[in-house]
């Protein structure tokens, strides 16, 4: 499952400062791409409308890509999604719409467990902290950034140099515009993009399945086909109290597709890493990827442990330990992937063919032909203080409260900095979605938070030992768990209002503060901006070379090459399609009567059981109506809740996971088995109607 809970994005956020997603010197590139089979995740603005003519023969108009791309959603959790009415109703995944849920959920009302349906539009809750946007429009910014970079510049200098640039790129288009502003690298460096977007922070949950039928089969169903899952919410965007008159949505097809239909996918994929060289392809196999494993078993057996304490505690780890079992799957199917010999064969394969190419002409070899051993280079350095970096950039701040503290301290530290100089992070074009997080109202659980800052703190101690200085400075003499009850019970970090208090009151108050995780934060942020220091140089130089690979891939193949995901809007285009797997042939489609036969195998027991309503109204359904479906259409993690629309961009489906084939589509695209999964307009409109009663929701789609 395309898991993309804010802790997703934390770890995406960590992939991209340890894994290298890059910049370059001054390149300017076009693209017109041309590729083989259903491949490539297609930014809008650079769609192969030829390449769609010929291999299905459909005219792809700007008109039908600008009705799709405003009606395409994206969440401040890293997901997707898109408005199916004119009156701002969006559908998306329940699985992305879950945190909001069950901080909307209490003790005595678990709508993550039950579902929910607000039978009127007054009735729908307010999410806390959940935001919309909305792709506006893109504007080529390269010839401004890669200008700034003079040729007597190192690596690090013109890396700080761009930055600087692009921080102030996106300054002022905000101000101009008034829309979130965010400069997009592409092809490693090649392209430079701003992306404009049309925010709204008014979200509101109108309709949530129970969590049983949305992950029916749980983590043992996770990343496989045939599936059977209703794993879908539908919220709605409000503007000045109102509902959002989304003159872009899209229709809702109730005749869903066939099989071999062409349809599209829209939706913002996370992070490929498919340009990546083989030695870095191999430090990600041999270092990050098995150092992620142990971190999130760990970190799994935490969460199991507390749920194991009751009921409430089972309800308050859910979210958590779907993300994490999600995460599990998802990176070991990466692993295995990079372990297969064939992957890392082909690549090798592929990058030896380049290099010959380029050795035969001395200017290229010359200009080129050391990128390879640059990157290996900076890729052994970096490993002697991966894990050190991983805990300090990352790990402590996948904990609420410590997250909070991190960025309070380091929000403090870089206001008192001209723009251009802050941190990405912190700069005046972002502030707004890190001050939507930073005073969110969602419930925070002391109990909980000393599970996981102990379990946190113990793999600290034992990765890398209890005499390093870091250790030492965090532990302060104490165990894990003792630690841990000293900074939750000392703190008022949990309370919104003492949030925003310190950070309207600037860097003297953070200074002189004496709230223990504030105290942590604080002593360790020099250690974890000296890492930067330490990591920064070497990502630059890795920058640097990974664009010459990227001009280098340009000057010898030409129109073959698409950008890797970068979390922004992408378009992919395929067809609906089985395929087979060990002799055996897997149908495109599942039906509800499939569902049925699947829990009745499981004798009806968890994560098999279905909920009530589904075995007492049986019979009002049409068994042979499909449930779900699958696609070539390329995709990844991020995808989760995209729209996938026909020809007449009528939305036929909603994407919610990928085969277990898939997961090494990071790294490579795999036509013949690679899938995208669905859940069908079909089943969606017959589970509403005759399942839930959500006449109001289905009327507002099919009108």
């Amino acid at each position: 499952m395309w898991n993309a809970d804010s802790r997703m994005r934390r770890l995406a956020t960590r992939r991209k400062r340890c894994d290298c997603y890059l910049a370059s010197d001054k390149i300017k590139l076009s693209f017109t791409v041309t590729t083989l089979a259903d491949e490539g995740m297609w930014p809008f603005n650079n769609v192969p409308k030829a390449e769609i003519k010929r291999r299905y023969g459909f005219n792809v108009t700007d008109a039908w890509l600008r009705k799709v791309q405003l009606a395409s959603v994206r969440f401040n959790n890293g997901a997707s999604g898109s408005f199916v009415s004119p009156d701002g109703l969006v559908l998306t995944n329940h699985h992305v719409a879950s945190s909001a849920v069950q901080q909307l959920s209490t003790p005595g009302n678990d709508y993550i467990k039950n579902g929910f349906y607000a039978r009127t539009r007054a009735a729908e809750l307010k999410a806390p902290d959940l935001e919309i946007n909305v792709l506006v429009n893109i504007e080529d910014v390269t010839a401004r950034v890669s200008g700034a970079v003079k040729t007597d510049m190192t690596a690090v200098e013109a890396n700080a140099t761009r930055r600087a640039e692009i921080a102030a790129i996106e300054k002022t288009s905000l101000a101009a515009t008034n829309l979130r502003s965010e400069v997009v690298t592409l092809y490693r460096g090649g392209q430079y993009h701003l992306y404009r977007y049309k925010t709204y922070t008014d979200v509101r949950v109108a309709f949530v399945p129970e969590y049983a039928i949305a992950f029916f089969g749980g983590d043992a169903d996770n990343f496989t086909y045939p599936r059977y899952s209703l794993d879908i919410a539908f919220l709605r965007v409000y503007e000045h109290g109102k509902p959002l008159k989304a003159d872009n949505h899209l229709n809702w097809s109730e005749s869903g597709v066939r099989e071999n239909e062409l349809v599209f996918l829209s939706g913002h994929h996370g992070s490929t890493a498919r340009l990546n060289t083989v030695a870095h392809l191999e430090f990600m196999r041999d270092i990050a990827l098995p150092f992620s494993l142990k971190q999130l078993s760990r970190q799994r057996e935490t969460l199991l442990k507390y749920s194991a304490q009751g009921e409430e505690q089972e309800r308050r780890a859910r979210e958590d330990l779907f993300g994490t079992e999600n995460s599990l799957k998802r990176i070991r199917g990466q692993f295995e992937g990079l372990q297969n010999n064939f992957l890392i064969a082909k690549k090798r394969q592929g990058e030896d063919a380049l290099r010959r190419q380029l050795s035969i002409d001395p200017r290229r070899q010359k200009e080129y032909g050391e990128a390879w051993q640059e990157i290996a280079r900076g890729r052994e350095e970096f490993q002697s203080r991966f894990v050190e970096i991983s805990f300090l950039e990352t790990d402590f701040a996948n904990t609420t409260l410590f997250g909070f503290a991190r960025t309070l301290v380091r929000l403090a530290t870089e206001n008192a900095k001209p723009n251009a100089e802050r941190l990405p992070e912190y700069t005046e074009a972002r502030r707004a979605s890190l001050e939507l997080n930073l005073f969110s109202p969602a419930p925070i659980y002391k109990d909980f938070e000393k599970i996981k800052i102990a379990g946190l703190l113990s793999h600290l101690r034992d990765e890398l030992g209890v005499e390093h200085p870091l250790v030492r400075k965090i532990l302060d003499g104490k165990m894990p768990e003792a630690r841990a009850e000293e900074l939750i019970e000392g703190t008022q970090l949990q309370d919104a209002a003492y949030r925003k208090r310190l950070a309207a009151n600037g860097l003297k108050v953070i200074e002189e503060s004496t709230d223990p995780i504030i105290v942590l934060a604080r002593s360790i942020d020099p250690d974890a901006r000296s890492a930067r220091k330490f990591y920064e140089p070497i990502l630059s130089v890795e920058r640097a070379n990974y664009a010459k690979i990227a001009r280098a891939l340009y000057e010898v193949e030409g129109t073959k090459l698409y950008p890797d995901a970068t979390s922004t809007l992408r378009l992919s285009y395929g067809a609906v399609k089985g395929y087979r797997e060990k002799d055996k042939r897997i149908p495109p489609f599942t039906m509800f009567s499939g569902l049925y036969q699947r829990s009745k195998h499981h004798t009806n027991q968890p994560p098999y059981k279905l909920p009530r309503r589904w075995i007492e109204r049986k019979s009002t359904l049409e068994l042979n109506l499909p449930l779900t479906f699958v696609t070539t259409n390329d995709s990844v993690g991020g995808c989760s809740g995209s729209p996938v629309v026909n020809k007449n961009a009528e939305i036929v489906g909603v994407i919610f996971d990928g085969n277990i084939q898939s997961l090494a589509g990071h790294f490579i695209y795999n036509d013949a088995q690679n899938r995208a999964i669905a859940v069908d307009s079909r089943g969606i409109i017959d589970a509403l109607t005759k399942l839930y009663g959500a006449t109001r929701i289905a009327d507002e789609l099919t009108k």
